[in-house]
């Protein structure tokens, strides 16, 4: 107990310092070398660095890496190289805009070392009613769920701030379900991304300062579902993501094909006072903050709010989640 909670302590602090050092020079950096993009919400269209995965890369192998001297196993370094693998293909859709079955596709790759290092459980464990054996079926699973996972927090990456914090909020949940559920090694690894998130958000946060890009939000979709897989908790990671995938959902259902983001209409438009409004675009999206708009205009900050409430409201529910499955273990 001793040394989990020593490593809890250092991987946390690994976790945070280095994302909060390595962000503003990585800022500087991409500046200098114009590589900035557009924000349009905000008053005179300020530029932006893109992308910031390079440090969100950096601190999730860092702290996975410090876990790891504590507790070598075959489960984090399948955290670290299936993370690795989406930061590069993020980075490859950062510089060179591609189709829209380009990140599935790639992130279903990225799944393989899960499954050649044999770090899962084929059976998929439920709340009450305990685990189903599904050895091959799983299999399809892993490589389905990060793919999935990837793109649900890449669906989310639509205003200042909101994959970071959501990120942030979905991992510390995730943590708390693993602590219920005494896979404390899990649990510290998911807290390492907790960390990573929300130390980026500082700077992610409105007005930002960096966009994550799709090598950042990649990374944080396919480190939460590595998690998810090696720590035996799909189900409680996605009651954890659910305003994620409900977004998805509602993506995917109103265009009824997988698009890349930058070929879609704004299914939000920017009013005279810089709040947000749902677009009446039939071609347009829906998308859980076209819903949080339509009623009522709001601004990027209250928008965030608004979604940071229903991601701490799922993760209470995947803590419940966890107690339920902990009392049939």
């Amino acid at each position: 107990m001793e040394n989990q909670i020593i490593s809890a302590v250092l991987v946390s602090i690994v976790a945070f310092f280095t994302v909060f050092a390595i962000t503003p020079f990585l800022i500087k950096f991409l500046e200098k070398r114009n590589l900035v993009v557009k924000d349009y919400n905000r008053k005179g269209g300020a530029m932006v660095a893109r992308p910031g995965g390079i440090s969100i890369i950096i601190g999730v192998i860092a702290s996975e890496l410090v876990l790891y001297a504590f507790f070598p196993s075959i489960h984090i370094l399948a955290i670290v190289i299936t993370s690795s693998l989406a930061f590069c293909v993020g980075i490859v859709d950062d510089r060179r805009v591609m189709g829209g079955w380009f990140k599935p596709v790639a992130l279903a790759f990225c799944a393989i070392p899960i499954l050649l290092l044999g770090a899962y459980d084929p059976d998929l464990a439920f709340p009450l009613f305990g685990s189903v054996k599904i050895p091959v079926l799983y299999i399809g699973l892993v490589i389905f769920m990060i793919p999935i996972t990837g793109n649900t927090i890449n669906s989310i990456d639509v205003l200042n701030g909101i994959a970071s914090g959501f990120t942030s909020i979905a991992s510390f949940a995730l943590s708390a379900a693993l602590f219920v559920m005494q896979n404390y090694e899990i649990a510290i690894a998911s807290l390492a991304l907790g960390f990573v998130s929300l130390s980026f958000y500082k700077y992610h946060k409105f007005p930002s300062r960096i966009f994550p890009g799709d090598s950042g939000v990649l990374v944080f979709g396919a480190t939460y579902g590595t998690i998810a897989i090696v720590g035996h908790v799909e189900v409680i990671a996605a009651v954890a993501l659910l305003p994620a995938i409900m977004n998805s959902f509602l993506f995917l259902s109103s265009m009824k094909k997988i698009v890349e983001h930058r070929q879609i209409t704004n299914p939000t438009f920017l009013l005279d006072d810089y709040k947000l409004g749902a677009t009446h675009d039939k071609d347009a999206p829906t998308t859980i903050v076209r819903l949080i708009v339509a009623g009522k205009s709001l601004t990027e900050k209250e928008i965030g709010f608004v979604i940071f409430r229903l991601a701490i409201f799922s993760g209470i529910l995947a803590v419940i989640t966890a107690f339920l499955m902990s009392v049939r273990i």
